[in-house]
């Protein structure tokens, strides 16, 4: 076998298939610009570094569970004036997770809540925080069938573990008394340990009858509340544009 052989060979071996992909054009580019061996080296490792880069990121986004790929920069802004865009594009910046701060984003369905929640966790995948992102009707679901299998305890640690978790769409089915005090349980383990957004289409002041228990709402509140940026959005759903004649 060749060296230039048993060099693709190692370098598939070692998993670094990026730069066995490429070595043949660095190679041939080296011979053209008579390139020192520590140029070649430092263009490859950087191309391998992109690239596991690149994996990582796509490897993040999936497994936070985004029913779509959204960003801020695909977000109309002057559709909603009632929020001011330097304060949303600041939480790209992810300083409120430095401070365990909640983020709540309220407003009618069509609005861009969600457009928004998961433009914040795209950003925190891109930083490396490990982030989810569930309904509230699957994550009830989940946490009560835990708590039927004798499971509960596992199944809160896991939820309270993520550094982001974004809990979408509060408020578009009802919520049971005994599934109010499980997403009060996990509030409670996360509480200012790790950040959670909200999008709701509820006011706040609402919460008690939505939980149909308002003590548990008073408590899940408590919690919610006393760190967190809250975004009220008034304006129109984007669904209707194309539904206006």
């Amino acid at each position: 076998m060749s060296e230039y052989l048993e060099l693709l060979d190692n370098f598939e071996a070692l998993g670094l298939m990026n730069m066995r992909e490429y070595y043949p054009e660095i190679l041939h580019m080296s011979s053209e610009k008579e390139l020192s061996l520590t140029s070649i080296l430092i263009d490859l490792t950087n191309r391998e570094l992109a690239f596991q880069d690149k994996k990582k990121l796509n490897r993040a986004l999936m497994r936070a569970r985004f029913p779509t790929i959204k960003t801020f920069d695909s977000f109309d802004f002057s559709f909603q004036p009632s929020i001011k865009q330097t304060e949303i594009l600041e939480l790209q910046h992810l300083g409120f997770m430095e401070f365990q701060e909640n983020i709540i984003f309220i407003g009618n369905p069509g609005v861009g809540k969600t457009h928004l929640a998961i433009s914040v966790g795209v950003c925190a995948c891109h930083q490396g925080k490990r982030t989810l992102f569930i309904t509230c009707h699957e994550l009830l679901l989940r946490l009560s069938s835990a708590n039927k299998k004798g499971t509960l305890e596992r199944a809160l640690q896991r939820y309270a573990r993520y550094e982001l978790l974004i809990i979408d769409e509060i408020g578009y089915l009802p919520i049971e008394k005994d599934e109010a005090y499980l997403l009060f349980q996990l509030l409670n383990m996360r509480y200012e340990k790790h950040s959670t957004l909200f999008s709701t289409n509820v006011p706040l002041s609402s919460w008690g009858a939505l939980f149909k228990s308002p003590e548990t709402a008073v408590a899940i509140l408590d919690r919610l509340v006393h760190h967190s940026r809250i975004f009220r959005i008034t304006g129109k759903s984007y669904r209707m544009i194309n539904k206006i004649p």
